[in-house]
């Protein structure tokens, strides 16, 4: 992009992050958005808890600057903030629900991190981004050698300094990184960890955006239907095959491996026990940023579903309207046909071709088969002297499951994730197995992506839930359930 005076007064204008920047409001603005968004990596945040915390931070700045200060209501700011002239939050309704949620837009998330680089830096390093730049270019290189003779030569020169460089290790001869080498490789593996994190609200953007085009085309569309289709078809596969699509696939098939995601959990806690960078004092979230990435991976696939499932649902309206049309040209020529009832046209007014008849063979139609009919076996029954108590029959237990999942909400909004046994601490079980039962039901409907929380399930480790119950006696007892840990998170 050329940096001329015509293109940078246009960015000024209209892009988000620009905007925010130039605005009397950015020192609020941006250190919420990052106290909320980033750095917790929530991707997702209904207007009820985003307005509950806006409020406080409102309340908070207020007792500071005066009463004057931000006049405006936490909803009012928020709405401001997702209007189209700002465009820092993105505010849309999940399917099935009327509750708002907000979202960063990647434009805010690039002005946060501009932000943050002001900063000064206790340490900048340039080996690492030095080894790291001849690294990518040797990987070019070697991927697009298409002469085998060369590239049995590359290989051939890396095995050999593979070979000496284990025989030096063999002899006694160990080289170790200093302590600066060590700061200035993690300092870049963290700037990378968090770029890559902002990387994904961007690569969301653009599948929404794609998934707009294929909208306007279907919306403009005076074709055929199954050329359309075809074209459908044609950009759903442009999406999947685009640069963003098989590099998003690829970094996806990477990270969702168990080896990887072992090797990365080890490295991680071994490089963070270094001495050089427990000085750096590491931010608390990079020690589980793998997770951060698959969590927000998963949201982006979640996306890309749920824009192929309205995708469809805008295909059936659409099919739904044809259909309606069809009906009125029917409707249309069946009152002119009644209308031309009692006047017959003269003359010939239509020939038919190919007339036949069809002909069904006797011989053709299948022989009558019986149906099976079951015998009963006469049996005569006996009444029993035993004395049965038929009220238990009619003693059925109901939960309410929308008590359950109120209870898991409340306790979400406290902390971010909670175990299952923690929640029945505070809130225990009054209808015994029962209501453990719904408590699963709903952890397994938090599998899916409209659930207002999500529940992971630990199988590695075995929590005991206990519950007071009463036995045939009437006498208390205490039961007990073993399970595997379930954990509800936001």
């Amino acid at each position: 992009m050329s940096l001329d005076f015509a293109t940078l007064a246009t960015l000024r204008d209209r892009h988000p992050a620009w905007r925010l920047l130039a605005s009397p409001h950015a020192p609020l603005v941006a250190s919420f958005l990052h106290r909320v968004f980033v750095a917790p990596n929530v991707r997702v945040m209904s207007e009820a808890d985003l307005a509950e915390a806006l409020e406080d931070e409102l309340f908070a700045l207020r007792e500071q600057l005066g009463p004057e200060a931000y006049p405006k209501s936490a909803q009012d700011y928020l709405n401001d903030w997702a209007a189209p002239d700002k465009g820092w939050l993105r505010k849309f309704y999940k399917p099935g629900t009327d509750e708002a949620q907000f979202d960063l837009t990647p434009a805010t998330e690039k002005a946060i991190a501009w932000l943050a680089s002001l900063t000064e830096r206790p340490f900048v390093g340039t080996e690492s981004r030095l080894l790291t730049l001849f690294a990518l270019l040797e990987q070019i290189s070697a991927g697009t050698e298409a002469d085998p003779i060369k590239r049995v030569e590359d290989l051939r020169k890396k095995r050999d300094a593979l070979d000496a460089e284990i025989a030096r290790v063999l002899a006694g001869e160990v080289p170790l990184l200093d302590d600066t080498a060590v700061k200035d490789r993690f300092l870049q593996f963290q700037q990378l960890a968090r770029e890559l994190l902002a990387d994904f609200r961007e690569v969301e953007h653009n599948f929404r955006r794609l998934d707009r085009k294929v909208r306007e085309k279907i919306a403009l569309w005076e074709g055929s239907k199954g050329a359309l289709l075809d074209e459908i078809m044609g950009e759903r596969d442009a999406i999947g095959e685009s640069d963003q699509g098989r590099n998003f696939r690829a970094f996806w098939d990477f990270l969702m491996s168990s080896r990887r995601q072992e090797e990365l959990s080890e490295r991680l806690d071994r490089v963070l026990a270094l001495p050089p960078v427990a000085q750096l004092s590491p931010e608390p979230r990079i020690r589980r940023v793998h997770h951060d990435w698959l969590e927000a991976g998963e949201h982006t696939q979640r996306t890309v579903a749920q824009l192929s499932q309205q995708l469809r649902r805008f295909l059936d309206d659409r099919a739904f309207l044809e259909n309606r049309r069809i009906l009125e040209l029917l409707h249309g020529i069946e009152s002119k046909a009644l209308a031309l009832r009692e006047a017959l046209p003269s003359g010939t007014v239509m020939h038919i071709d190919a007339m036949g008849a069809d002909i069904d063979l006797p011989l053709e139609r299948p022989l009558f088969t019986p149906s099976v009919k079951p015998r009963l076996a006469d049996l005569a029954l006996v009444a029993g002297e035993d004395d049965v108590d038929t009220s238990r029959l009619f003693d059925q237990i109901v939960v309410d499951k929308a008590r359950l999942r109120s209870a898991v909400q409340r306790a979400l909004r406290r902390q971010p994730q909670i175990t299952l046994r923690e929640l029945l601490e505070d809130e225990p079980l009054h209808q015994g197995l029962a209501e453990l039962v719904a408590y699963l039901e709903l952890a397994h409907a938090g599998e899916s992506a409209l659930a207002d929380f999500r529940a992971l399930v630990d199988d590695a480790v075995i929590d005991p839930v206990r519950w007071q119950a009463r036995d045939a006696a009437g006498n208390a007892v205490t039961r007990e359930a073993r399970l595997p840990r379930v954990i509800f998170t936001r």
